[in-house]
């Protein structure tokens, strides 16, 4: 048998195995592991006999944050509130665009406290006691990481805000605060 006719067999062969390939019959190819590429679904609060409680819905491992978190070690104490104040920094410049952004959050989650300009007289004030103003010496001596552990955490009336704001709107409200409180307040 010459050269050519060799290749042309094994060509022919080929020819025969790409066909083969081409099935179009409902019969299912072979598959290396078919468990991994058919998996039994289960309903999240459906008991699952795969795992050792039997529950399908898990409990995140201890220690797992979610993602775009950032741990902070302050509990809302006045203490941590104050260690919070020196340790904390806003990553935003005191910008119109940022300061911009800042009063539309604040109007959204806490003009009804405390009011437009920050004095306490928010249209919610009948029904609540009245906020303190951010022109008051309380306040205005607060550093800018303290207003951030306010709002993250709570103080006083005040509830927490971490769990509806992001950090990065939190830190843009702080912002916007500063200029509600005729000065800029301790070093940012």
């Amino acid at each position: 048998m010459t050269a050519r006719a060799a290749w042309l067999a094994a060509g022919g062969g080929l020819l025969v195995l790409a066909g083969t390939g081409c099935d179009h019959t409902r019969q299912r190819g072979l598959e290396y592991m078919p468990d991994m590429a058919h998996s039994v679904p289960y309903d999240s609060f459906a008991p699952n006999p795969v795992t050792r409680d039997g529950k399908t819905l898990l409990a995140p491992v201890a220690g797992t944050l979610a993602r775009g978190v950032v741990p902070r070690h302050y509990r809302a104490t006045p203490d941590d509130a104050r260690r919070a104040g020196r340790e904390l920094r806003s990553p935003f410049p005191s910008d119109a665009a940022h300061l911009a952004q800042g009063k539309v959050l604040y109007e959204t989650f806490c003009f009804v406290c405390h009011g437009a300009t920050g004095k306490g007289d928010g249209p919610l004030v009948p029904r609540i006691p009245n906020p303190p103003a951010y022109s008051s010496e309380r306040v205005r001596g607060m550093a800018p990481g303290h207003l951030f552990h306010v709002i993250s955490l709570g103080s006083g009336r005040m509830p927490a805000y971490a769990s509806q704001i992001s950090d990065a709107q939190r830190w843009l409200i702080v912002g916007y605060v500063q200029t509600l409180r005729g000065k800029e307040g301790p070093a940012s």
